[in-house]
This record gives structure tokens, sequence and C-alpha cells, in this order.
């Protein structure tokens, strides 16, 4: 029988903490862009590739506060079984499929990691690796991936159980929901995803869904296709490719590749179903498998370099590795799609255990392996049944049971409800498509926007509290630009003009955004204001006035972690590393002795030469929390003290710069424990 229910799972984590109360301005590094492409890429694809690009992650904020301390924690998760498998989803984190055991041989599909541990590797800071990760709205992982979705229980027609999980995306602002359920005898977990454009206007649109599996020797990735188009993470550009074989080296076994890398698959879009399969040497594994709209398929490594293998260990535990074979709506992770007005775009994705013939599966026959996998999904899962399937339960894709409070297992965000407040004063057609977004969802982030909406006017806000809760709709601009013109002595103006201003900059109006900004500092003296108007002021090359308004900033919000890292940053980065260290010692000793403060402590001194205070760094002691996807910071903070060592002893002023760099690469290498390196380069 096909079972629902909500157990409790407890494993090895840290703590998310607080989200960072600055509004995201800025976007750190895309290691995804397309700077360069080799002949032979379509024009089509170069189009969505530089289509529906963010400059920042505005209305969200960012979860840049988590540690590596882990201690057990609880985690709510909904289970889905039937007699063949059972699906395991973290409903706190995205919904993600967490894990899927294949009952009548008791193995484990997916790499389910046994902590915990967010790292700095998508749009929002924290990520974590493992399990089936559903990726909406942009390129650099979904906003949800470490917050919690909507969750509600329904049953079909037939009676079978399904959890559909759902939000409201505000950098797109459109609902999408994915409705998961496994009939009776199934041999595979049926996922169905929906995405509306309630808009009058096309938007960029996005969606991957991306499947952690066990990486070893004898994994190989077998998908219908003849050629790839490769993406390296050190500068090398976008190329299509022939596979399996690459320069003789067979990338179909991801253990064979030397560095990070992407390979997105070119499956024909015609006739051609679109799955993908990771197997082991007896070849069985995770196969998934799709209707023809999710038509991209891909494989991530981090590779085998020492820096591949840190992530490896710095993600999870020392001994497990894994790779993604992902899906996508189109072929490319680079690229957004156009979702014309009014769109509502619905497939079917289907997850089990693969069982084929082990001698094709690795013999050195691509076209024979890809034949008899081919094959055996169609045994397993035929197209036709697919295609039937998502036609089918189309029936039950508005089912009222989830309209009403009484099915919901979790409540997500309070954005969808206060939109659909909004919608309901202005008029405005609903955008729920029977989706709850209800009143209980609300929050105090959300507060400050519902009295607005209702009575025109703020609640009390003190400017030295978090002013969370960021929109940048220009539906909003009207409601706080009549609240700052009617009530020009309310307590709560400053917080008015602090969120008019992140709205105008969101906008593209940075002359406005700076005025309501200096307006919001001119009413209460407030850090965000202040480090707002740095911030622009050092995106315009105005190194002065930033350096005055990021010091006025730290010194009303010392404690500040991630502020204190931004000046840091900024200082450095302006030519100021000595005022940033006189800097430091006004702040905490908790801020004082996070990771990343400590780094940027090592850089500065490195900058003003005093290379004592350097090497206690490198004593093992160094851990930056949130390190970067791609960053080099700590490889290059070793590499440059051993440049500036050699130089001051004398040994290398008869070299040249990059002779006494090749010297250092050699005799000082970086230790692992500094190197996250994603490739040769650097």
């Amino acid at each position: 029988m096909s079972d629902l229910r909500i157990e409790t799972l407890v494993r090895p984590g840290a703590d998310l903490g607080p989200d960072n109360p600055l509004s995201p301005l800025g976007l750190g590094r895309d290691l995804h862009g397309v700077d360069n492409a080799s002949a032979g890429i379509p024009e089509e694809m170069l189009r969505n590739s530089a289509y529906g690009r963010i400059s920042n992650v505005l209305p969200y904020t960012m979860q840049d506060g988590y540690t590596r301390v882990r201690s057990p924690r609880e985690f709510r998760v909904a289970v889905l079984e039937n007699e063949i498998l059972r699906a395991t989803f973290l409903l706190e984190l995205g919904g993600r499929l967490w894990s899927l055991v294949h009952k009548p041989t008791g193995r484990e599909l997916l790499d389910c990691n046994p902590v915990f541990q967010p790292a700095n590797l998508a749009l929002r800071n924290a990520w974590f690796s493992g399990g089936v990760e559903w990726n909406v709205g942009t390129i650099g992982h979904s906003p949800f991936t470490c917050s919690p979705l909507f969750a509600a229980r329904l049953e079909s027609p037939e009676g079978v159980p399904v959890l559909r999980l759902y939000e409201w995306e505000r950098i797109r602002q459109v609902p999408f929901q994915i409705d998961a359920y496994l009939p009776d005898g199934s041999p595979v977990l049926f996922i169905r995803v929906r995405i509306v454009n309630p808009h009058a206007e096309t938007v960029p649109m996005y969606w991957w869904s991306n499947i952690a599996v066990p990486e070893t020797p004898s994994t190989r990735v077998i998908v219908p296709a003849a050629s790839a188009y490769s993406f390296g993470y050190g500068g090398g550009g976008l190329a299509r490719v022939a596979v399996p074989k690459i320069e003789g080296v067979d990338v179909s076994y991801p253990t064979n590749i030397g560095k990070a890398a992407d390979f997105f698959f070119h499956v024909d879009a015609s006739g051609t179903r679109p799955w993908v399969t990771a197997l082991d040497e007896t070849g069985r594994g995770l196969i998934q498998v799709s209707t023809s709209r999710l038509q991209g398929r891909k494989l991530f490594v981090w590779g085998m370099g020492d820096g591949g293998r840190r992530w490896q260990t710095f993600l999870s535990e020392p001994g497990r590795a894994y790779i993604e074979v992902q899906a996508g709506l189109a072929r490319t992770q680079l690229e957004h799609l156009p979702m014309p007005p009014g769109a509502e775009w619905t497939w079917l994705e289907a997850y089990g255990l693969m069982e084929a013939d082990p001698v094709a599966v690795h013999g050195r026959d691509w076209q024979a392996a890809v034949a008899d996998v081919g094959t055996r999904l169609e045994a397993l899962v035929p197209g036709s049944l697919l295609d039937a399937e998502l036609s089918r339960c189309a029936s039950w894709l508005d089912l009222p049971e989830v309209g009403h409070a009484a099915s919901l297992l979790q409540r997500g965000s309070g954005w969808g409800a206060l939109e659909r407040m909004r919608r309901e004063v202005s008029g405005e057609p609903s955008f729920t498509a029977n989706l709850a977004f209800d009143d209980a969802s609300l929050t105090e982030i959300q507060q400050p926007w519902v009295a607005l909406l209702r009575t025109g006017s703020l609640p009390a806000l003190s400017p030295l509290d978090s002013p969370n809760g960021y929109c940048v709709q220009p539906q909003w601009a009207g409601y706080l630009e009549r609240f700052v013109v009617e009530e020009p002595d309310h307590e709560s103006r400053w917080w008015a003009l602090l969120h008019l201003g992140v709205m105008r900059y969101a906008a593209g109006d940075r002359a406005g955004a700076q005025e309501a900004w200096r307006l919001s500092l001119a009413c209460r003296a407030n850090a965000w204001a202040a480090r707002n108007l740095a911030f622009v002021a050092w995106e315009e090359g105005r190194f002065e006035i930033a350096l005055e308004r990021y010091t006025q900033a730290l010194e009303m919000q010392p404690a500040l972690l991630p502020l204190a890292v931004e000046v840091g940053q900024k200082l450095i980065a302006m030519g100021h590393a000595q005022t940033w260290l006189d800097l430091l010692a006004g702040l905490s000793g908790e801020v004082r002795a996070a990771g990343r403060i400590r780094l940027l402590e090592g850089q500065a001194a490195l900058e003003v030469g005093d290379l004592k205070r350097v090497e206690p760094l490198f004593d093992g002691s160094l851990v930056v929390d949130d390190l970067r996807e791609g960053e080099r910071s700590l490889s290059q903070l070793w590499l440059d003290y051993h440049v500036s060592r050699l130089r001051r002893t004398g040994e290398g002023q008869a070299l040249s710069a990059s002779e006494l760099l090749e010297r250092v690469r050699r005799d000082y290498p970086v230790p692992a424990l500094l190197d996250f390196r994603m490739s040769s380069k650097g």
C-alpha cells in the first residue's frame, strides 16, 4: 500500500543561524557566466545564456550565519512509501528529496549525506550537498534550498497519497508546485512539477533537478547523447565536445576527470526520451527520466584534484564523495528560457532503480550501453506510460483539498500570503492556482508591509533592529511614497525611506536610491542606510565617501559579523588595509575570532608587509565557514605570503614575478587544508 507520513530525522548538523540583515545590493562572482564560447555553440543557446541574468538576489536576504559546529539536529521529513520504494523529503530545507531506498535490495539510490553542513555555493550563500534539489527561477540554486516550503497532503481520485510542495518565488514572482507520489506497486517515484506565469509579460524561467549520487571508481554516467557542451571552472568557457571520450579520456567515468567540470549533454529533442543514469560495476544505480519538456541533462564533478577532494570533505565527511546528474528545462544550466504571459509549464519526472547488463554498461561501445539502458528503461517505465500519466494527473492538478489549511503539513514563508493580500486590495487577479498561502503563514517580517497595506501607516520600528523583509515589486513603491509624504514626523519614516531606497536601487534608479538613504539617515541614525550609501560609493569609485560611510555603519553595529566582513573586504580592495587593521581593535572578541575576519586580517597584514601577523594563520586553525565556490583566497594567501617572504629574505630578488611564483608552487605547495581550487590554475 502507498503511504505518506511525517517523521523526524536526526542527523549531525550545523545551525543555519540568522539571515544577514544587509540588503544584498550586489552579486558575488558568477562562475557560470559564458565569457567565451567555441565554435559550434548554437546562437539560441548564447542568447539564452545572456538572457534573464540578475544583478542581485533582492528581495531575498543572504543566509550566511551558519558555522561548522555540528550537533544532533532534528529534521522534519515527509516519507512516501510503497512496496518497492521509500522516499524521504526534507520539508524545512527546500523539500529536498533526501533519500530514495529500493526496498527489495535495501539499496540507497542517492548520495544521502550523513551530515547537514551548509557552505557558500548558492545565490543566498547557504547550500548543502546530497539528495535531489529542486531549483527554480534563476541560475545559482534555488532561493529555497535552505528554507521551508509549504507542504500539503492530498489524494488522487484513485486514493494515492500525494505530497505537494509549493511556494511563491519572489524574483520571478511566480508560484510553483511539486507533486510527489508513489502508486501501489510502482517501481518509480513520480515527481510532477508545475510553474505558472501569472503576469501579462514574458518572464525568464529556469529549472534544474540536481541529483546527487555516489562517486566511485566504477561509476559510469550514461545519457542518450553523442555530444555535450563542456564548461570548465578555470576560464575555459563553453565548448561542444563528443562523448564519451574527450582527447582520449572517457568522461562518462567521473573519476577520470581531473578538475571540476560540467558536461551538458545534447539529447536529441526529436524522438529521444530524456534520461540520465549513474551505474556501478554491476550495472545498477539510479535512473531519472522525464517527459519531453525537461530536455537538458548534465554531469557535474568536483574532479580528482586536491581542491576537488577538499571540497568533497568540506561538504560532508572524510571518505565520502558524490557527483551530480541533473535535469533541466534548457540545454545547459547557463540559460534562462522565456516563459510567455499566462503560460503554465508542467512535466513529469520518474526516479527508480536501473538494472542493466554490466557487460554492455562498461563495454567500449557507447551506443550499445545507451541502447541497453534505453531498452530496460522502456520496460521499467514506458515512455507512453509517462506521457499518459502526465495527462491523467492533470485532472487533480487543482484538487480543492489543498486550498484548505487542514491539509497543510507545513507552512513556508509569508510572502505568498502578503502578495495574495496585496492583489485582493488592488483588485488584481489571483495568482495562487488554488494553493493555500494563508494568513497564518505571515510572520513579524511581513507585519510592517501588512500594516502599510491595511492602514497606510507603519508600526514603531527601531533602527537598532534588523530591517529584514525587503520588497522590490514596483507596486509597493506607491505605499511607501505616500507614507513618507503624509507622515513626515513618524518615528518609522527612516524605515520607509530605507526600503524605498532598496526598491529604487533594484529598479536601476541609483540616484533616487541614494537620495532616499540620505533622508533615512537624516531621520534616524542607522547603520543600514549608511552601509548602503557606502556600498554604492564603493561601486562608483568614490572611495573616500565609501570609507567614511562604512566606518560610520560599523561604529553603529560593531557586533554585526556580515557588516564587519564587508567593511574589511571593501577597505582592503580600496587600498586601506591599515585602516582595516586599526578598526579590528574595536570589534568584539566573537567577531574577531570568525574565520572570515581572521582571513581578512591576514590579507591586510600581507598588504602592509606584516608577515609575522600572517604566519599564525597557517597553523591549521583557520577555517572560513562560508568559503565561496571557486574562491581561492586561502591558497592565494599561502602563495602570496611565501612570495613576499622570499623577496624579503633576498632569495627571490633575481627572479621575475612569474619565476618566483613557480618556485613557490614547486617548493611550497598549498597545504590540503587550504586548497579549494576548482582548476589547476591559481
